[in-house]
């Protein structure tokens, strides 16, 4: 039972901030409390509540007839006239300025009045966030108390609730103040905040949602050792799984709540996910995988090209976990994720998605997704199962918007872990006669298309077998119609050669007056710049005229030709220069390479 004195015990005093509503009408009172009007009780009501305190006269009795009640009635001793403000007395129109009040009393109502208009800031610190835990907490344990208490009486605990909701809502202040981050750890806020992902009120736990993707999101004013130290407790706390419960309970098409928590929780997730280390955690959830799946898949029936904003988040989300973790693409792969990126971009094969809109970004994603996955071997397979090959080369003939996504994709699976099998299988779709005539008309395509398609015509003569139809299929196209290719390539290199001995020159330009320190500070930079160049596409160029010259007699004739009067040589110092650049201490696939280097400089030589 409660007793007297937690019945009567004191709130902690000061100022708090409120989110108010600006169309609200605020009477000021002589007090530091807000006062509560309960439904009915309004002095603008003309309803006959009960619970209204009224006056003999039958009327309602409020603070203001108090006052006009007491206003002959004399008590206490004479005010000293001295104390009280000189009255300025009477306009020419009649107005009367004088107050009638001591200047300590005008003081404290001056206060209150600025208190009660918000003008008195709180200023937050330390004081503050241990104030503010505090009452989270209490807010926290009393809604668990009336829930455990009154389970089949809602109204006995909504009150609870609400005052919990308004508590997570202004802890959205912790985001402006990131040197708060490690104190509100340590206080163990985050673990009950997190805890409140489980609550049964959902709107408890998408206001949770909301804070935690301020709190989270790169705008916020946290320094990166202030915002790891908030992501790291929030995973340890199960936050991946509580978020991922939430996605499954929140009914998006029925409710504009829900929909609006279920882009808090991606947002949420984005966030965290701007940190690469945290890849594994969020992608081994194969809830989490699951859900991004379905998502990606269901159909927003009100939404512009079937797109709404919910689905497309959900593919960028995706597309993130794909991106650069091994581990994430092969449990998409088993999750039977390839064959519904195909199914899905299957539509735009002729039909381009309505430019700026949801479904634009949403088919970049899912081509994103492709992209990442195909380089590994499982997924590689799946694509080769699914007759990606032939998908994506009907993109190349008929698509618009899908040509360029489709070459990246091929491009992504012949370099892949299962870039034998592809290469065959784009040759046998009848993919040479596509390929070889988007090399003749390169000079009308954009530079990254061109790349990508330099770098399909250097895995085909990597990796086509020996002696199979397939090889000697390519090598046809590359000598007919007297080695128009060849030369196609040639003028290709000299290209890519002219941008990059322009770059080299502004490099050394810039070397000249650095010693050996600073220019190893400026390395990295510099190699970026020459492979902006096309330092790349020159090798790979370089690397397909080698193997043209190690096939065949007359190739080799020819090139020697065209590169003028240093003829082969070319091709040597460039094929010892990838051998250089080639570090100690390599994977399977990067002694391959090392060994194909060898064999084509043995070629060439001859």
């Amino acid at each position: 039972m409660t007793s007297i004195d937690e019945l009567f015990r004191k709130p902690n005093a000061g100022p708090k901030r409120k989110l108010e509503d600006p169309t609200a009408v605020h009477t000021h009172v002589l007090s530091n409390k807000s006062s509560k009007l309960t439904d009915g009780s309004s002095p603008r009501s003309n309803g006959h509540d009960s619970s209204v305190s009224k006056s003999s006269s039958g009327t309602p009795a409020f603070v203001q007839d108090e006052i006009l009640d007491d206003e002959d009635v004399e008590a206490g001793p004479a005010r000293p006239q001295d104390d009280v403000e000189d009255e300025v007395g009477d306009d020419e129109e009649g107005r009367f300025f004088g107050g009638g009040v001591t200047k300590q009393e005008r003081e404290v109502i001056d206060y209150i009045e600025k208190n009660e208009a918000g003008d008195a800031e709180e200023k937050i610190d330390s004081a503050w966030l241990r104030r503010t835990a505090i009452n989270f907490e209490r807010k926290i344990n009393k809604n668990a108390e009336l829930r455990a208490k009154y389970e089949s009486e809602p109204m006995k605990f909504v009150g609870s609730e609400a005052d919990l909701d308004a508590e997570i809502k202004g802890l959205s202040l912790l985001s402006e103040h990131g040197e708060l981050y490690e104190d509100f750890v340590k206080l163990g806020c985050v673990d009950s905040l997190v805890g409140l992902l489980a609550h049964e009120n959902t709107d408890i736990a998408i206001a949770v949602c909301e804070l935690l993707a301020e709190l989270t999101d790169e705008d916020s004013a946290s320094t990166e050792e202030q915002w790891k130290s908030l992501v790291q407790t929030m995973i340890k706390s199960d936050l991946v799984d509580l978020l991922t419960s939430n996605l499954s309970r929140l009914d998006e098409e029925n409710n504009e709540g829900d929909r609006a928590g279920v882009y808090h929780i991606l947002n949420v997730l984005e966030n965290i996910l701007s940190d690469t280390q945290y890849l594994d955690a969020v992608g081994s959830k194969d809830t989490l995988m699951q859900w991004l799946l379905s998502r990606i898949r269901k159909v927003d029936a009100h939404a512009r090209g079937k797109v709404g904003q919910n689905r497309q988040y959900a593919a960028e989300i995706l597309a993130i976990l794909l991106q650069s973790n091994r581990s994430n693409r092969d449990r998409f792969a088993q999750k039977e994720g390839v064959d519904a990126l195909l199914e899905l971009l299957s539509v735009y094969r002729k039909r381009d998605p309505e430019k700026d809109s949801d479904e634009e970004e949403y088919a970049e994603n899912l081509f994103d997704c492709l992209a990442c996955v195909v380089e590994e071997r499982l997924a590689g397979e799946k694509f080769v199962e699914g007759e990606g090959v032939e998908l994506c080369l009907i993109m190349l003939r008929e698509g618009r918007l899908a040509k360029a996504r489709a070459l990246r994709i091929l491009d992504h699976a012949m370099s892949g872990g299962n870039a034998v099998v592809v290469s065959m299988r784009v040759v046998d779709a009848a993919g040479l006669k596509t390929i070889f005539g988007m090399l003749m008309k390169s000079h009308k395509m954009e530079r990254s298309l061109l790349e990508h398609l330099i770098g399909i015509l250097a895995s085909l003569l990597r990796h086509l077998p020996g002696g199979t139809a397939e090889r000697i299929r390519t090598l046809a196209k590359f000598v007919e119609n007297n080695y128009e290719k060849v030369q196609k390539l040639v003028e290709l290199r000299k290209e890519y050669k002219t941008r990059l001995i322009r770059i080299d020159a502004q490099i050394q330009k810039e070397r000249q007056d650095m010693d050996d320190a600073e220019a190893e500070e400026h390395a990295d930079e510099w190699l970026s710049r020459r492979l902006d160049a096309g330092l790349f596409s020159l090798q790979a160029l370089e690397l397909i005229l080698s193997w043209m010259v190690a096939e065949d007699n007359g190739a080799r004739e020819t090139i020697t030709v065209l590169l003028g009067e240093d003829g082969l040589k070319v091709l040597e110092r460039s094929l010892r220069d990838q051998l250089d650049g080639m570090d100690s201490g390599q994977s399977e696939e990067a002694k391959a390479t090392e060994e194909m280097l060898e064999a084509l400089l043995l070629c060439v030589e001859k």
